[in-house]
């Protein structure tokens, strides 16, 4: 702990001194932690930095590593009960922390491949709100997508809905711009889509979009969400209803040659 700071600090800026000082003492570099932990190196700088708070999963992991007990957990519970943080910020701390993810869209392109414009008029759809605020909504969605093409790239198969095609945007530069990016990504060796047709008819995702996270620690959760609200699932018995949805659902989907050929019918066609 820092001597004689722990009244002139918030317990996040306590949080991240504690985590720099322990790796110090422990004389290693980001990379070698980043090794030893199975955490991206990016994501561990902005742990200690404060700019993320991360999860516990992470934070157990690292008083594991530097034999610290309960000390670093604990300082994450005072800055996470300081922070009061929502559900969908508990979602993107994970989210920032996956190594896999598995995600189902029922209506509309997924946030990890929105291109710009696309996530701009998506987000105006949500109420008004001033044009600052929303500039930084647009751009705190699109850094999420760093996670694809970072050095040690995330592993992401998404399963569209075929509304999700069918549904353009008001701008017809803005469609032609994300159909594009979509045919894109379906080409990359990390990213797996799949488009769930129609005819597939009723199923049990059927009301809400799906993520499954894949965690460094070996644990899985599942985030699902309307237009309204979203929700984190963290109990095994759940997240396994889930992955079996999923799965189920996967099954029946357009394989990926399938899929990238109706992707791009859909921009011909546009």
């Amino acid at each position: 702990m820092i001597d004689g700071a722990e009244d002139e600090l918030s317990p996040r800026a306590m949080l991240a001194a504690e985590l720099t000082r322990q790796r110090e003492r422990a004389g290693w570099t980001l990379a070698e932690l980043a090794d030893r932990s199975k955490y991206d190196p990016s994501y561990l700088q902005r742990l200690e930095k404060g700019v993320r708070l991360g999860s516990l999963d992470a934070i157990d992991a690292l008083d594991r590593l530097y034999g610290t007990g309960e000390l670093l957990s604990k300082l994450w519970r005072a800055a996470k009960r300081e922070a009061g943080q929502s559900r969908y910020q508990g979602f993107k701390d994970l989210e920032a922390e996956a190594t896999s993810i598995q995600e189902f869209a029922v209506s509309t392109v997924p946030g990890l491949l929105q291109t710009p414009g696309y996530a701009e008029g998506l987000l105006r759809t949500h109420g008004p709100e001033s044009e600052e605020l929303l500039a930084k909504r647009v751009s705190d969605r699109i850094a999420r997508q760093d996670r694809l093409t970072s050095a040690k790239p995330l592993n992401y198969r998404g399963l569209l809905d075929e509304s999700v095609l069918r549904r353009p945007a008001h701008d017809a530069s803005v469609w032609s711009e994300q159909l594009e990016r979509l045919a894109e990504a379906a080409d990359q060796p990390n990213i797996t889509l799949q488009v769930v047709p129609f005819g597939v008819g009723m199923h049990n995702l059927l009301s809400s979009s799906l993520q499954l996270l894949w965690l460094p620690s070996g644990r899985t959760v599942a985030y699902f969400e309307s237009s309204w609200s979203g929700h984190l699932v963290e109990e095994t018995e759940e997240v396994e209803h889930f992955r079996l949805s999923y799965d189920r659902l996967r099954d029946s989907a357009l394989s990926p040659t399938e899929s990238l050929d109706l992707l791009r019918s859909a921009l011909e066609d546009h």
